[in-house]
């Protein structure tokens, strides 16, 4: 059975309409230039602060040192992971196990501009990412014969990584990480599991929870 990894309410979206007049977006967006559409925290943060929930928006680097940590691991390169990701405006894509995410943070982010705009990215018709018409919770049902986690710094601290998964082939694992700067998850997203677990004393970044827990299903399952 595969890993299931669910990067969830990202801070993923084009610049909104209510502050494109802001000197700060003036200043940089191009209409030809894709990653100048995306919006950015590091770029746009004096115009954002009029924004609802602001502190979990503009944050695309986050989900590039996630997707990066994780399509670069065994696991992935044994076919046994499967990742999507949610958008904080409740936009779900689903990422080809074999895509190549480019280091480059700019072009990523003109990448993800564009999937934004279209709804899918391809190569030689076939997909590299693609949106889906399912919602998180209807996307979980789907999966059959599975155990959902959610990872929060809030969650209960386990003392061992046997806490968290078991040997057990027949079980398809489904692991919600927050792909946001501050905050909690929404109502909707905790209701989704009933295992909400820490796995560190310390607030982690996201990236470094999506490697730690790849790190332990692989150790228990002896990919290497």
């Amino acid at each position: 059975m595969a890993l299931t990894l669910i990067i969830a309410e990202c801070g993923l979206e084009l610049i909104p309409k209510e502050i494109r007049d802001h000197p700060s977006v003036k200043k940089n967006i191009r209409s030809k230039n894709y990653s100048s559409q995306l919006l950015d925290n590091a770029l746009h943060h004096s115009a954002m602060v009029k924004l609802n929930n602001f502190e979990k928006r503009g944050r695309p680097d986050i989900l590039h040192n996630c997707l990066l940590n994780a399509l670069g691991s065994p696991l992935n390169k044994n076919k046994q992971l499967k990742i999507y990701f949610h958008t904080v405006n409740n936009r779900i894509f689903e990422l080809n196990p074999e895509i190549r995410i480019t280091r480059n943070y700019n072009r990523f982010k003109g990448l993800i501009a564009k999937l934004l705009i279209d709804g899918k990215i391809e190569f030689e018709k076939s997909y590299l990412i693609k949106e889906l018409k399912e919602n998180l919770r209807e996307l979980i049902k789907i999966i059959k014969k599975k155990e959902v986690l959610l990872f929060s710094s809030r969650g209960g601290l386990i003392q061992h990584h046997l806490d968290i998964f078991q040997k057990d082939t027949s079980k398809n694992y489904i692991i919600i990480i927050g792909g946001f700067q501050k905050g909690t998850f929404s109502k909707e997203t905790l209701e989704l599991s009933n295992r909400i677990i820490s796995i560190s004393q310390y607030s982690l970044d996201a990236w470094i929870v999506v490697g730690k827990i790849i790190s332990f299903y692989e150790i228990i399952n002896d990919i290497k």
